[in-house]
C-alpha cells in the first residue's frame, strides 16, 4: 500500500515539475532575467519549490531509514557511534588547534562585504579547513591501506 502511495505521490510532483519547466522554457530566457532583475520571481518560484519538496522528502527518507536500520542491526549502531565520535574528535581538535586572525590581516583580510569577520567567526573557518585537510589525509591513507591490502592478498 505505502509503495502505491509513494507512487502516486512521485507521479503528481514529477508531472508538477514537467508543467512549471514547461511555462520557463515557454517564458523563454531574457524574459524571466528581466523579470528577476525587477524583483518578479513569480514564473521560477513554483519549480524552486517543487525541487524544496523533493529534496526534503529524500532527506526525510534517507534519515528514516537510516535509523531504522541503525535500531535494527546493533552491530553497525556500534561502528556508527564509533564513526561519529571520531568525526567529532577531529571537528573539535581542528577548532582548538585554529587561530584566529591577528592584528596584520585583520586590516581587511577577513571581510565579506563592508563588515569584518570576528575572532570567533574566523576561528571557525580555520577550524573548518583544518578539519578538511585531516579528512582528506586520513581518506588517502585509507585508499592506499585498502590497494595495498587488496594487492598483497591477491
Amino acid at each position: 500500500m505505502l509503495h502505491k502511495i509513494l507512487r502516486i505521490v512521485a507521479l503528481v510532483i514529477s508531472l508538477a515539475g514537467i508543467i512549471f519547466l514547461g511555462r520557463i522554457i515557454a517564458e523563454g530566457d531574457d524574459e524571466i532575467k528581466a523579470a528577476a532583475l525587477a524583483g518578479d520571481t513569480a514564473i521560477v518560484d513554483p519549480l524552486a519549490i517543487v525541487a524544496y519538496i523533493i529534496l526534503g522528502l529524500v532527506l526525510l527518507f534517507v534519515v528514516v531509514f537510516v535509523v531504522k536500520n541503525l535500531f535494527t542491526n546493533t552491530s553497525g549502531l556500534k561502528n556508527t557511534l564509533i564513526g561519529i565520535g571520531a568525526f567529532a574528535a577531529v571537528l573539535i581538535i581542528s577548532y582548538v588547534i585554529s587561530v584566529g586572525p591577528d592584528e596584520s590581516f585583520a586590516k581587511g583580510l577577513y571581510k565579506y562585504g563592508d563588515t569584518m569577520a570576528s575572532e570567533s567567526e574566523s576561528k571557525v573557518v580555520g577550524g573548518g579547513l583544518i578539519a578538511f585537510y585531516i579528512l582528506i589525509v586520513i581518506a588517502a591513507i585509507s585508499m592506499i591501506f585498502s590497494g595495498v591490502k587488496k594487492t598483497i592478498s591477491k
